[in-house]
Order: C-alpha cells, then sequence, then structure tokens
C-alpha cells in the first residue's frame, strides 16, 4: 500500500507541471484562474494583474502586463505562449534587428 501511495505521489508530482501553463485570457480570467495557469504567478500577482486592468482597462498585448509590479519581462516571456487575450493568441514579439555597423572613414 505504501509503494502504490508513493507512486501516486510521483506521478502526481511530475504531472504538475503539466497543469501550470495552460492557455489563459489575461483580460477575462480571475485572480484564481490566472495564479493557476501562469509559471511564476502566484495569487498576490495575479491579483495584481486584475486591478491593474480594472484600473487600466483590458491588456492590448502580453508586453503591457510588465506594467503591473512584480511581473516582469521574463515572467511574460515565459508565459507568452499560454497569453490570450480576448480569446486569440498575441503575436509574437519580433526581435529587435541587430545594431548596424558603420564603416570606418577611408583616409
Amino acid at each position: 500500500m505504501r509503494s502504490l501511495l508513493a507512486a501516486l505521489a510521483l506521478c502526481l508530482a511530475l504531472a504538475a507541471p503539466a497543469f501550470a501553463g495552460s492557455p489563459v485570457d489575461i483580460n477575462r480570467a480571475d485572480a484564481q484562474t490566472l495564479a493557476d495557469a501562469l509559471d511564476g504567478v502566484g495569487l498576490a500577482k495575479a491579483k495584481a494583474i486584475v486591478d491593474y486592468r480594472q484600473a487600466h482597462g483590458a491588456f492590448r498585448s502580453a508586453d503591457q502586463l510588465t506594467e503591473v509590479k512584480g511581473i516582469g519581462a521574463r515572467t511574460v516571456e515565459r508565459n507568452r505562449a499560454n497569453i490570450l487575450l480576448n480569446g486569440a493568441r498575441p503575436a509574437a514579439v519580433a526581435a529587435k534587428p541587430a545594431a548596424k555597423t558603420v564603416p570606418a572613414a577611408r583616409k
């Protein structure tokens, strides 16, 4: 019986990451749903997201989440594939172009 419980506990522990990171609409979800769906976002940060949304209106992009205290760019990037805006996935942010090099002046 103990080994069965240990195996079950191991299965649940390994399956937990599969439950985290499910798609979530950041403009419609309540705090608990946000906390459950977004990696690195606990209930306090999720409440801050909801409070920000109520004070400033709907998010226009996933990157706007960084305006919420406690949510950084790394958290947004880690969750970008699972963030929905009004039921649709936001477009991926294009990488910044490399800086152009200016050739040295000839003498």
